[in-house]
């Protein structure tokens, strides 16, 4: 099978968004100060190893359907969904808000996506909901860490 121009753009907003997030993660990773600062530490390299994993998944999805990813840092500053994370050290509360925000985001535009990348190739979008369901588990997982009751 060889994938239409639209499949192909489908997921170029899914992969800079990924990218976007597993590099937000990390820069979160780096700055995070305050309570329960260890545990969100590293929360926040899981998150990012797993996301960095999807990324690969979608970039050679593309390449197996005949695509061409472009994952360069320029394309994913212009193209991503995604709002830039604030400057310096940010307060573990505000990184448990803002990278669950990003989750809840990028699981949106895989959603968004879905039905045109499923009529076309509903093995790739087998790989969406495989992704969705993560992001969205790991979303519950990090705002849990705010909630109370």
């Amino acid at each position: 099978m060889k994938a239409s121009a639209e499949f192909n753009k489908n997921l170029q907003a899914v992969l800079v968004d990924l990218i976007e997030l597993h590099l937000q993660g990390k820069q979160a990773h780096w700055v995070l100060v305050g309570p329960n600062f260890r545990d969100l530490h590293l929360q926040l390299d899981e998150i990012v190893d797993q996301v960095r994993i999807f990324s690969d998944q979608i970039a050679e999805r593309m390449r197996a359907l005949h695509g061409v990813p472009d994952g360069r840092t320029a394309t994913v500053a212009e193209t991503t969904s995604l709002d830039p994370l604030p400057e310096g050290e940010i307060s573990t509360d505000d990184v448990v808000d803002l990278i669950a925000s990003r989750l809840e985001k990028v699981s949106g535009t895989l959603r968004d996506r879905h039905d045109q990348v499923d009529e076309e190739d509903p093995t790739t979008a087998d790989i969406f909901h495989e992704i969705i369901a993560a992001l969205e588990q790991q979303a519950w997982m990090v705002r849990a860490e705010n909630r109370t009751l």
